[in-house]
């Protein structure tokens, strides 16, 4: 009820600050010397047509049998659209956020990209100028001389192709024209915003005309760090575009465009993050487990609850990180004394939680880090098309594009601040009784290559993506009098992706350095060199030296995701329109599409060595003790036939200026592709459990009704549109083994839409839209939820297995009671053994009988087990039960209401207008618990505009008027790093000024 209340109060909040400014607007109106006349205002204006090209080819928007949302230059200014993320305030059933990496999730219908591998395909198709650009800047890239933006709803199997399977954006710059044009605009806001653009259009002779254009928007940071008291998540970015056209003839034409982004500033690629502190169970079945070491072992870091909670703006339980146990109970600096009594030292105390109390502030916008961001992006496209008339009924098309998109984004992992962790190393004895020469941590500091020096646990992550991509289309289409007419056409794909995710943790490099890189050789036991001597040290295993914008890139300190894809796709496709009847007409499309990626697998390496004698590290399980090796290429290949068939009516009705009713089957695909490859692991060493190595393609059958009608002498524009889908394995992503998993699943999703454009008098506009969605996963569906392996069975317990196995396991509680009723030593021995319960090791045994077993680890303890036979999904955890859940980022339910009037002063025209959107409650992930749930949210927007007929404008306006800061969706990350999650929100309340000049 209180959440209703507050809707209903905003809603007559904004309704009223229109009116209010409606009300001094028609005071001002009336005292001037030539105000607007009754007769003016009680006159209702025509609607204007949009010509879009939907279907590839020009036509009113009303004619197109497709649900299409067309948004001219003049409504994207009026609705203060000004990049891709906002698209959602203006088109029915869409929800957007950015993602976790290098990309974002723009969905329509429930259906979006929520598969995160590198070798995934975005599922709505978002093009420049009907070029499918694979990787794009639609979140950061603002927009620029826009002639319109096309959101084409429904798989668009035939003319988009691949992977169109939840619709298309396309945007459709302005191009040269024949006369002198230019543009020029000055913004300035809140936050230090300062925002500017101009074009120039400029005609040379009769055949031939340029233009430019370019933008800059900076603006200081929108959050706050309270750690190094700076302002982060700022702007700093820029685009220019060079375009030009050249008619020699009346029947060719042809215009190149090349398109520059670039950004550096601080932006944050994520948002807080968050965590409810699992502080892991005091009593386990008829055992007290006791604080530290082994209690933390039990906890996962991060317990599922609601992120809207106090206690999710908590820090995980960091005492529960294996590399803290290992570095706190395996790595012995020395000892504190040369006589007896001598007690030993770690590097880390034992049972050191990081982040014991640490809290944060409830302000989404605060976050506290030593490190601030830093983010980098660039994009170039270029284009080519022609056009060519053979004859006065066939135009033959080709379109010949270039891209480049290169991005960097590193940023704190927690973005939290841990309690100084590293003893004071100095005045230590070696196992001779000498004093250590060369201390690890001085004073309590160690020095990380990458990190630099600190007293507390650092911990940075590194997004990075390196894409080229080439684009061919060849088109051939009919412009006849008689009943038929086609479009025919071929295109051809090359895509080259590589994408890099890298964690720097400072914990790593000491475990590396002074561990596996241990000399053997000298009772020494101080400062080992960061590049280990294979020739003494236990086992090596690399330290990458050089600093974080020097990266040598082949350290083994730092965790890296190298992923390599390269596609190669083309299709041949077609469309027939048949004019069955003067009110009546058929389209019928198909298409055939090949794809081919090639994967080049590069197994992660963290930690990861060899011994000396080149054999796999005993200790480690690696097979290199330095660089990335690949694994052999992974080659897949599918075709797919897609296309859709629409009747589409044209009555003449009584009550209906004009109507347009449609009924469409269509079919969607998008193509699969690979999970990347985990650790390349000893299996004598550590067994993993099973993965799946590829995931499948996509399909989507869609059933659509739809009707488009001009209604009250062409005053009133109401559109509306029914849907039925019948979704054939869905790729979704969670992360498990510091990989991104990707899954499949069956779905059923059905919605309605309503679209409205009203002007009932001459200067007065209504528009509203509206959509309601209802997704369904396939009854049967199954996943294994990170955050809940048991799923509430007190006979299996969650633990934390040995520091080279990522991912929490489950294991039978009698058997943890009866490891933890030994309880020889809670420094070694029960740590390893609870891990061996998750996988096999070589100082325990293994599972499988192929191995040979070193030790009769289980007749300690008085039972045997294998995980990998035993337990569910080899000691995965349980699946959960997701069938008739809701698909993630579906919000049942959106809402935009505008509304618009334009006052006549003297010679100027005052418009004032006034936007709501509100988007119903949503789930982060498919298994809708509690910690998924997504609340619904809302954003009201303000302007004022005053022009002139010689086309000077002054605006103010105000974005995001009740300065919201909703949770648009998370992201949980890895076991190993404790379930943490990172959320994402909206920029805050933005208020500013333009003044702009058409000349």
């Amino acid at each position: 009820m209180a959440s209703q209340a507050c809707i209903r109060a905003r809603l007559a909040l904004t309704v009223s600050a229109v009116a209010l400014v409606f009300g001094a607007g028609q005071a001002l109106a009336q005292s001037a010397p030539q105000p607007a006349t009754p007769q003016d205002d009680a006159t209702a204006t025509v609607i204007d047509d949009v010509i879009v090209t939907a279907q590839k080819r020009e036509q009113s928007v009303q004619d197109v049998p497709i649900a299409v949302t067309a948004l001219t230059s003049e409504v994207l200014d009026s609705l203060r659209i000004e990049g891709g993320s906002e698209l959602l305030r203006a088109v029915p059933n869409v929800s957007f956020s950015k993602s976790n990496f290098s990309m974002y999730n723009f969905s329509i219908r429930g259906i979006g990209t929520k598969a995160v591998s590198a070798s995934s395909d975005p599922a709505v198709a978002v093009s420049f100028n009907n070029t499918p650009l694979i990787r794009n800047r639609l979140f950061e890239q603002e927009y620029l001389d826009v002639d319109r933006v096309e959101v084409l709803r429904g798989p668009q199997g035939t003319l988009y192709g691949r992977n169109a399977t939840g619709g298309v954006v396309n945007m459709f710059p302005n191009l040269p024209v024949g006369r002198h044009e230019a543009f020029v605009l000055g913004e300035a806001g809140n936050y230090g915003s300062l925002r500017g653009q101009a074009m120039l259009n400029i005609p040379l002779g009769d055949t031939f005309a340029i233009r430019a254009a370019g933008s800059f928007t900076q603006r200081d940071g929108f959050d706050y760090n309270s750690f190094n008291d700076t302002h982060v998540n700022d702007r700093d970015l820029w685009s220019t575009r060079l375009s030009a056209a050249w008619t020699p003839t009346d029947n060719f034409r042809a215009n190149l465009i090349w398109e520059h982004f670039e950004e550096d500033d601080n932006r944050s690629r994520t948002g807080k993050q968050l965590c409810t502190r699992d502080p892991g169970p005091a009593t386990l079945g008829s055992v007290n487990v006791p604080a530290g070491l082994i209690r933390n072992q039990l906890s996962q870091g991060c317990m599922p609850g609601s992120l809207y909670d106090d206690a999710a703006f908590g820090a995980p339980n960091g005492g529960s990180l294996a590399y803290i146990r290992f570095a706190s109970s395996n790595i012995g600096l020395g000892w504190n004394s040369a006589t007896n009594p001598r007690v030993r030292v770690y590097p880390i105390p034992l049972g050191t939680d990081p982040y014991e109390g640490v809290t944060q502030s409830r302000d989404l916008r605060e976050i506290a880090t030593s490190y601030d961001p830093v983010f980098r992006a660039a994009n170039d496209v270029v284009q080519l098309n022609m056009s060519l008339d053979l004859g006065d009924t066939l135009t033959f098309h080709s379109q010949t594009a270039w891209s480049a998109d290169d991005y960097y984004a590193s940023q704190d992992y927690a973005r939290y601040v841990s309690n100084p962790i590293f003893v004071d190393s100095s005045n230590l004895f070696n196992t001779a009784r000498q004093p250590i020469t060369s201390p690890i941590s001085p004073g309590g500091v160690f020095t990380d290559p990458q990190l630099g020096a600190s007293n507390r646990m650092l911990s940075v992550d590194m997004s990075r993506s390196d894409n080229r991509q080439w684009y061919q289309e060849f088109r051939l289409q009919s412009d006849m009098d008689g009943l038929f007419n086609f479009s025919v056409g071929a295109n051809y794909l090359d895509f080259k992706s590589q994408d890099d995710y890298f964690v720097f943790n400072n914990v790593f490099t000491l475990i590396a350095q002074y561990w596996y890189n241990q000399d053997l050789t000298t009772a020494n036991t101080g400062l080992r060199p960061l590049v280990c001597d294979a020739s003494v040290a236990r086992e090596c295993v690399y330290v990458d030296p050089n600093p974080l914008d020097a990266l040598g890139e082949d350290g083994h300190n730092y965790f890296r995701s190298k992923n390599q894809v390269h596609t190669r796709s083309w299709a041949v496709f077609g469309e027939g329109y048949w004019q069955l009847a003067p009110e009546l007409r058929l389209t019928a499309g198909l298409r055939y599409t090949v794809d081919r990626k090639v994967t080049t697998p590069y197994p992660s390496q963290l930690l990861m060595g060899a011994e000396l004698n080149g054999t796999p590290g005993s200790s480690s399980g690696g097979y290199v003790r330095q660089d990335y090796p690949a694994l052999p290429d992974v080659e897949q290949e599918w075709d797919a036939v897609t296309g859709r068939l629409v009747v589409d009516w044209s009555p003449d009705l009584s009550f209906t200026n004009d109507t347009l009713i449609y009924a469409s089957l269509s079919r969607g695909y998008k193509g699969g592709g690979t999970n990347p490859p985990r650790m390349e692991i000893n299996p004598t060493v550590v067994q993993y459990q099973p993965l799946a190595g590829t995931f499948e393609p996509e399909y989507v059958t869609a059933i659509e009704i739809g009707a488009k009608n001009t209604l009250l002498d062409g005053t009133l524009r109401l559109n509306t549109t029914a849907f039925f889908y019948d979704y054939e394995d869905y790729q979704v992503s969670q992360i498990v083994d510091r990989i991104s998993l990707n899954e499949n699943f069956d779905a059923r999703i059905w919605g309605v839409e309503i679209e409205a454009l009203w002007r009932p008098v001459e200067r007065l506009q209504l528009d509203a839209n509206f959509g309601w969605l209802n997704t369904r996963l396939a009854d049967g569906s199954q996943s294994i939820d990170v955050m809940d392996r048991t799923q509430g069975n007190a006979d299996w317990t969650v633990l934390r297995p040995w520091i080279q196995v990522p991912s929490n396991c489950i294991a039978p509680t009698r058997y943890v009671e009866a490891i933890l009723n030994r309880y020889v030593s809670p420094t070694d021995q029960t740590q390893l053994a609870l891990s061996a319960l998750c996988a096999g090791s070589s100082r325990f045994g293994t599972f499988d009988p192929s191995f040979p077993s070193t030790i009769p680890f289980y007749s300690l303890y008085g039972f045997t087990y294998n995980p990998l036979l035993e337990a569910p999904n080899g000691g995965r955890g349980f699946m959960a039960d997701v069938g008739g859940n809701e698909l993630p980022n579906s919000p049942n339910w959106t809402l935009n209401l505008g509304v618009q009037y334009t006052f006549a002063l003297q010679q100027w025209d005052l418009t004032v207008r006034g936007d709501y959107y509100r988007q119903g409650e949503s789930w982060a992930r498919i298994y809708n618990t509690e910690y998924d749930r997504l609340k619904g949210w809302d954003n009201a927007n303000l302007s004022v505009s005053l022009s002139h007929p010689d086309g000077f404008t002054i605006e103010a306006y105000v974005k995001n008027v009740f300065d919201e800061t909703p949770i648009t969706d998370a992201f949980t990350n890895s076991d190993d790093t404790g379930l943490t999650t990172n959320v994402f929100t909206l920029d805050p309340r933005l208020i500013a000024v333009r003044f702009s000049r058409r000349f």
